[in-house]
């Protein structure tokens, strides 16, 4: 259990009454976005504003702003949770200018349609006590380690999805199945992981909050503080990619490494091949909706499409994925590519021969792609069958 995320999420018995309890993360979890993103920029806030006095064009100001400050991303208003609650009337205009002028490649806030919750909060008298008791959180990097923060996350979004009676499973892997399926990623690449000064990728087309993207740094830095990793994701679910993207800008990652979208029909970065892929697909949700591009696709791309080898049935599209994550490794001859993919037991057994899936099963194996399956026990991790 994350105590920093219990707290967090004590601050929505404030909103009783006006709110349900399935709408308590509409308000916590994009307040607890804003104010890490608060404490991160805090040290730097002075110099960055005087660099935005003197650079006027946006693009030229993120060059400054990274060569002075080594992030990113910005905030060039003269707001700030320290200083909000000064002007008790125009609270609601000055933390929807605070927003407004995070540089552009900040957007997780529109995925959550903030400043129309601002207006409702407003509207409702709770939004001085909200900025109040979310100011009072020191979430500064220093004091909140990334670890102890993605906990907190992952505790909102449990919460959120209780009270909203939803399956927490479509936005939280556990973290034990993803330290195993990130040893798994890493095995045998070792003494490569090792050396000093390297640049590896790391795409994760169901990206989630991030929590993938983030252990798997979390492991590479533990084994070699030299090495970087560029992180890479995609994410369907608009909230999940709010935190996804400012979680990963607080840690000094590119804003447009993270992208938004259905991976299976706009591809977010089509032509790109990574070091290493992990992912934790949807498992029984059907793909009819999307046949007919995905079919489409399939056609015109031709025998060295993504889909090519063969379609899952419509009920079940993770096979979909796997053969994804195959298409984005990086080619042999450049050093090739490493994919960890979770998913439950349908995909070993499901259709007949010469069908779909046994076709994509067929492939896999001729093509020598299958290196490993492990079967977790279910008493443990809930539905989690293999990896």
């Amino acid at each position: 259990m994350s105590t920093l995320g219990s707290f967090i999420w004590s601050i929505a018995d404030q909103l009783r009454g006006p709110y349900r309890p399935n709408q308590y993360g509409t308000v916590i979890l994009p307040f607890t976005i804003l104010r890490r993103l608060d404490c991160v920029l805090e040290p730097d806030r002075a110099a960055v504003r005087e660099l935005a006095a003197r650079y006027e064009n946006p693009n030229r100001l993120k060059v400054e702003v990274k060569k002075a400050t080594g992030r990113t991303f910005y905030n060039t208003s003269n707001y700030e949770f320290a200083n909000l609650l000064a002007d008790a009337d125009g609270l609601a205009d000055n933390l929807a200018d605070y927003i407004d002028r995070f540089s552009a490649d900040v957007d997780v806030f529109e995925y959550f349609d903030f400043k129309k919750e601002i207006l409702a909060l407003e509207k409702a008298g709770l939004l001085r006590e909200i900025v109040k008791s979310f100011g009072a959180v020191d979430l500064h990097p220093e004091m909140v380690s990334n670890a102890d923060m993605g906990d907190a996350f992952e505790y909102i979004i449990r919460k959120f999805n209780e009270a909203a009676n939803e399956t927490s499973g479509d936005h939280y892997t556990p973290r034990d199945a993803i330290r195993l399926l990130v040893d798994l990623l890493f095995a045998e690449k070792d003494v490569d992981l090792t050396e000093g000064g390297i640049i590896r990728s790391l795409y994760d087309p169901t990206a989630g909050t991030g929590g993938m993207l983030s252990l798997a740094e979390e492991h590479l830095l533990a084994q070699n503080p030299d090495a970087k990793l560029n992180l890479y994701g995609q994410e369907y679910n608009p909230q999940s990619y709010a935190i996804c993207k400012s979680d990963l800008l607080a840690k000094g990652h590119y804003a447009t490494n993270i992208a938004f979208g259905n991976t299976l029909t706009d591809d977010a970065f089509k032509g790109r091949q990574f070091d290493f892929c992990m992912s934790n697909p949807p498992y029984g949700v059907d793909w009819k909706q999307h046949a007919k591009a995905i079919k489409e696709e399939r056609d015109s791309a031709g025998p060295y499409g993504r889909f090519a080898p063969g379609l899952p049935a419509t009920s079940d599209g993770q096979m979909l994925f796997l053969l994804h994550l195959v298409h984005k490794m990086r080619a042999p001859e450049d050093g090739g590519g490493r994919v960890g993919i979770v998913m439950n037991g349908s995909p070993l057994f499901t259709g007949a021969a010469e069908s779909g899936p046994s076709n994509i099963r067929r492939w896999l194996l001729e093509n020598d792609l299958v290196e490993t399956i492990v079967a977790l026990p279910t008493s443990r991790v809930g539905d989690w069958r293999g990896c």
